[in-house]
């Protein structure tokens, strides 16, 4: 069981989620540092709840204010800022959770200084698995999953590991339109697509779900953290978000992990592992649920998913060039300026020159982002705007 944490995107969803946990269990866990981005107002709260060592901010200005408000403080900013916090003396663990790949340089760092890797952030394996694994393997370093989906799988292969196992069905809660199937997605709204009917997230990971996007990303991180073939990754969707994933052994036998459709439950397990405490979420009553449904996964109305399977075939750049399209693709939907249906649609062009190179260091996936960024920004502008 790990002691002293770092948390990388305190002030996100998942970020004020990992924060419950640890002030409910402040006997066993030191909350070391703190990264947020632009939501400097509540990192001031999370500063004065938790009295960490170090924060780190994104912005050089941001930083100057914070220390004039806390002049004993250690301020840091922008991706060394992240570097250092990761490095604080007594860090065991660090939960990455910023959105995106920002924090990508500072998670394989964690994992170079052998901390345990808490991993929120399904971009960080989508872009970069190959070498993060590589790192991991190195350093003899935990990367231990925080996505409830992933989180499910670990828990399940817990006690027989990968060898026996025929395939592993991950969970999709459909989004918001999975019911309504005779919707045109093309008119969907940005705030329609924000209504998402099971879990509390941010705005960017919120649109993932809708379009699934979220899923195929997950399909390629699972592919990463278990080492798994394309054939063993299966999808199917699971409104009441109940069975976070299931694994099917070669013997036919299947493991499923439930639990309430709350993040505290898997960031407390990766604090935990292998161990387990009393948690903060109430249990399921079964008999008050009722019933547990799942369908298969439309894709042709949702064609992320099968875009997946095509990155995990492409292999070598495409998982960094179909994560930066998606990203690239969703501010331009959330500032109104493209359609719902666009966002898949840019994605899968922007993959049509993808797997032709293979990035070998972290710097070559870092250059790759910034590089399909200013592509994917000209594609929209030249091509699906115009």
């Amino acid at each position: 069981m790990v002691n002293g944490v770092v948390v990388l995107g305190s002030t996100g969803s998942v970020g004020r989620s990992a924060l419950a946990v640890l002030a409910e269990n402040r006997d066993r866990f030191r909350l070391l540092g703190l990264a947020a981005g632009g939501n400097v107002q509540l990192l001031e709260r999370q500063i004065a709840e938790f009295s960490p060592l170090a924060v780190s901010v994104s912005g050089e200005k941001a930083a100057r204010e914070l220390r004039g408000r806390f002049p004993r403080l250690r301020v840091l900013h922008g991706a060394e800022g992240l570097d250092e916090l990761v490095a604080l003396p007594g860090c065991d663990a660090v939960l990455a959770a910023i959105n995106g790949t920002e924090g990508l340089r500072a998670a394989v760092q964690a994992l170079r200084l052998k901390r345990r890797l808490c991993l929120a952030n399904k971009e960080t394996l989508v872009a970069a698995g190959e070498i993060v694994r590589r790192e991991a393997a190195v350093a003899g370093a935990e990367i231990v999953p925080v996505d409830s989906e992933q989180s499910a799988i670990f828990q399940c292969l817990a006690q027989s590991g990968p060898a026996g196992v025929r395939r592993v069905v991950l969970t999709a809660s459909g989004g918001p339109f999975f019911r309504d199937r005779g919707r045109d997605l093309a008119t969907v709204t940005v705030a329609e697509a924000l209504a998402h009917p099971t879990w509390s997230m941010g705005r960017k990971i919120t649109i993932d779900s809708a379009t699934l996007m979220n899923k195929a990303l997950e399909i390629i991180e699972t592919r990463w953290l278990f080492d798994l073939a394309p054939g063993q990754i299966d999808v199917v969707v699971h409104p009441q978000s109940v069975v976070h994933s299931l694994v099917e052994f070669v013997d036919r036998s299947m493991l499923a992990q439930l639990g309430v459709p709350d993040m505290k439950l898997p960031i407390l397990y990766s604090l935990t592992h292998p161990g387990r405490i009393a948690g903060p979420c109430p249990g399921l009553d079964l008999a008050a649920l009722g019933r547990l449904e799942f369908f298969p996964v439309d894709r042709r109305r949702f064609p992320a998913v099968a875009l997946a399977y095509d990155v995990l075939s492409l292999g070598g750049d495409a998982g960094a060039v179909f994560n930066t399209a998606n990203e690239v693709a969703v501010e331009y939907f959330l500032a109104g300026k493209i359609g719902f249906s666009a966002i898949p649609a840019v994605a899968a062009r922007m993959l049509e020159r993808a797997g032709q190179q293979r990035p070998v260091a972290l710097e070559d996936v870092l250059a790759l982002i910034a590089e399909t960024r200013e592509r994917t920004k000209a594609h929209i502008e030249n091509e699906v705007i115009s």
